[in-house]
């Protein structure tokens, strides 16, 4: 793919004017690792329970196939996801790919795994991916939800 066309992974959306970066939200590596392993054992234990749902004598095998589903998944798609970043404004919380939406809008934030779900009145879902700390995320959102209120 040529640069033009390749997904960009940190905020693309240009600041408005008097408007600048309260704080960015950075993926935690430890946190990605932690969910794919998470989800290889899911993933080996679901193989096994097939393979012997199917009378399968090498039952053994669901988890090795598994294992390097998940495997292949995490260290293929890593290079990306710990390069996102979300930024916060005083107003705004920008994120990769275009996504942008007014701290007034957002009308529920909730835990999902490692993530930080955002969800405004619109019916639109953003994830904040593999959060080191999801309260923390959380509350800096809310906190700065409140001061635009505010505004």
């Amino acid at each position: 793919m040529t640069p033009e066309f390749m997904p960009q992974m940190t905020p693309t959306t240009p600041l408005q004017e008097g408007e600048s970066v309260q704080h960015s939200f950075h993926p935690d590596r430890a946190a990605y690792w932690r969910d794919h392993a998470w989800l290889a054992a899911g993933a080996m234990g679901c193989g096994m329970a097939i393979l012997m749902i199917l009378g399968n004598p090498h039952v053994w095998t669901g988890a090795i196939g598994g294992l390097a589903a998940i495997a292949v998944r995490a260290f293929y798609l890593a290079s990306d996801e710990l390069k996102a970043r979300w930024d916060m404004t005083e107003t705004r919380l920008l994120g990769p790919q275009g996504r942008n939406m007014r701290l007034v809008e957002i009308a529920k934030i909730r835990k999902l795994g490692s993530a930080v779900q955002v969800i405004t009145h619109a019916g639109d879902k953003h994830l904040l991916k593999f959060q080191a700390d999801r309260e923390d995320t959380i509350a800096r959102i809310e906190r700065a939800q409140a001061m635009a209120g505010n505004r």
